[in-house]
């Protein structure tokens, strides 16, 4: 089961609505939905938060130590807690899914994502659990830092919080560590939005020549 839940991103208002801090944006939600409050916690170098469900403790983190010194904080709570890697979920951004998708996985390489790869080095291993939250690439490398540093665009934002919303309804499974049936819900395809109904057309008028 995940013990520990773990939104990455930037500390500050300036980064508070970027592409970067994705997984900042999940875990509030999550907080939401479990009504608890994330706090400072100076021992583990972030906010955090810890909710009592169905008689499971499980631990909220933001770190607060900016994206490349994530596993700071991570590796204190876990290690403090004596959680395993494999009941860590690291929430994140992800450049090679469009925005309104996600993807459910457990261990396999950084893939360049600072925050993973000060996560790896931490833990000592790849070997956790990802929540990867689409943002869409820029097109070019040159460009990534400057991507994911900046805010969507209104469309692309509300396609990111739907992928939030609809990826959290896996929490209960997470929590019960019935991990399958998490990635399959995580997985599966959101039905389309309904498209607004056309406007009726008025019949032709007849008229006398």
């Amino acid at each position: 089961m995940i013990k520990l839940f773990v939104g990455l991103g930037n500390p500050g208002p300036e980064y508070e609505a970027t592409r970067h801090n994705a997984g900042f944006w999940w875990i509030d939600a999550l907080a939401r939905e479990l009504k608890v409050v994330l706090a400072p916690e100076r021992s583990y170098h972030g906010l955090a938060a810890r909710a009592n469900v169905a008689g499971h403790g499980v631990w909220l983190l933001q770190p607060q130590t900016f994206m490349n010194l994530s596993g700071k904080s991570v590796a204190a709570l876990a290690r403090f807690f004596k959680i395993a890697p494999e009941e860590i979920l690291v929430v994140h951004d992800e450049l090679d899914l469009p925005p309104g998708q996600a993807k459910l996985k457990r261990g396999g390489s950084h893939a360049g994502h600072n925050g993973l790869r000060d996560i790896h080095a931490q833990l000592g291993t790849g070997d956790y659990w990802r929540l990867r939250l689409g943002i869409g690439h820029p097109g070019a490398r040159a460009e990534v830092i400057n991507w994911v540093l900046k805010k969507p665009a209104p469309d692309q934002r509300t396609l990111i919080e739907d992928s939030i919303a609809h990826s959290l309804k896996a929490y209960p499974a997470m929590l019960a560590g019935d991990m399958d049936k998490a990635t399959q819900l995580v997985h599966t395809t959101k039905p389309p939005r309904p498209k607004p109904p056309r406007p009726a057309t008025a019949a032709p008028q007849g008229g006398v020549g």
